[in-house]
């Protein structure tokens, strides 16, 4: 089969009656990156006859990030920039929005592991490294006072003025 009528047959969100739908669209691309294995048994080196064995898991296929183009790719989208309109305006957005979401949660996790590759993909998504203030809200408007306290002797000018 030519590969237009395959990508045609191939459930997306342009074929979705509802929400759920294109939710169960979305948790097979999260299922489909966790790669696939199988556990094939290994004999032990230690083992002077060779009868122990160990389980050892066998990839058929790697695992591989989310990632937003994975996402938009699973859904049936032909391009990022319908993916983004999508989001901005589609059928089934609310949804849509959820699985960039996972994406983004997967790439601060990442953030713990390698900052550098995670911090450009999340800057790409919207996100910024300003360190916002909480603006006060009527439950939150609560005024803490701190009052410094002098303790010990007062800091000294210069070197020449340390005691020992």
């Amino acid at each position: 089969m030519p590969f237009g009528i395959l990508n045609i047959m191939k459930p997306n969100i342009f074929s979705c009656n509802n929400a759920a739908q294109v939710e169960c669209l979305i948790d097979k691309y999260f299922t489909n990156i966790k790669g696939e294995y199988h556990l094939e048994q290994k004999p032990i080196k230690s083992s002077k006859d060779n009868a122990e064995t160990i389980e050892h898991k066998v990839w058929d296929r790697e695992p591989e990030p989310a990632t937003i183009s994975g996402l938009a790719l699973a859904l049936g989208f032909n391009s990022r920039q319908e993916f983004y309109n999508y989001v901005q305006q589609g059928r089934f957005s609310q949804a849509v929005k959820q699985g960039v979401l996972r994406v983004e949660a997967g790439y601060e996790v990442h953030l713990h592991q390698n900052t550098t590759g995670a911090m450009f993909a999340l800057k790409n998504m919207g996100w910024n490294e300003k360190h916002e203030p909480l603006q006060a809200t009527p439950e939150t408007g609560n005024t803490l006072k701190v009052e410094i306290v002098n303790s010990g002797p007062p800091p000294a000018g210069n070197e020449k003025d340390v005691k020992l």
